[in-house]
């Protein structure tokens, strides 16, 4: 019987989850240096141990609203070769759920919601598990990101920060 180790999170009134090993790190969300003409996702840049980092708002990606609160927290995610923050209300726990907890759901077909990868059934609540690569790979706007962030120098990382 095999399972998967996660970082349960939640944004709006649902518990969502990422692999731990896509998991560099859980802060408190502090600084972030808003950048014009993002995407509205894009929350900005913050440094975190001397990377620069984009931040993704969850909530915003979600329901369209912005997630800020005095909990909210930062999730640093490490998808491919991508390190990016995804600001979420509150990082509740680390979970172990077994495979047979882990049900496909056809939301993974919607071209919205590509990045649900499965949904955790469990005895007194349900946990959407979202997969990284995914969410990196499908959000408009996001490539761009991802291609900016590669080409920046440490002068203008400084300079930005």
């Amino acid at each position: 019987m095999s399972n998967v180790k996660v970082v349960v999170f939640r944004c709006g009134q649902e518990e969502y989850a990422i692999p731990v090993e896509n998991i560099v790190s859980i802060e408190k969300a502090e600084r972030v240096n808003r950048i014009p003409h993002l995407p509205d996702y894009v929350l900005g840049l913050t440094r975190m141990r001397n990377e620069l980092l984009p931040i993704l708002d969850f909530e915003q990606i979600l329901y369209h609203q912005t997630g800020n609160s005095s909990e909210a927290k930062i999730i640093v995610v490490q998808a491919d070769d991508f390190i990016f923050g995804l600001l979420v209300l509150e990082a509740k726990e680390i979970l172990d759920i077994q495979d047979e907890q882990l049900k496909q759901v056809g939301l993974v077909n919607y071209a919205k919601t590509q990045y649900f990868s499965s949904v955790a059934n469990l005895e007194d609540r349900m946990i959407t598990l979202v997969s990284p690569e995914v969410l990196v790979n499908t959000l408009d706007g996001i490539k761009e990101i991802k291609a900016y962030m590669k080409s920046l120098t440490e002068e203008e990382m400084q300079e930005i920060l």
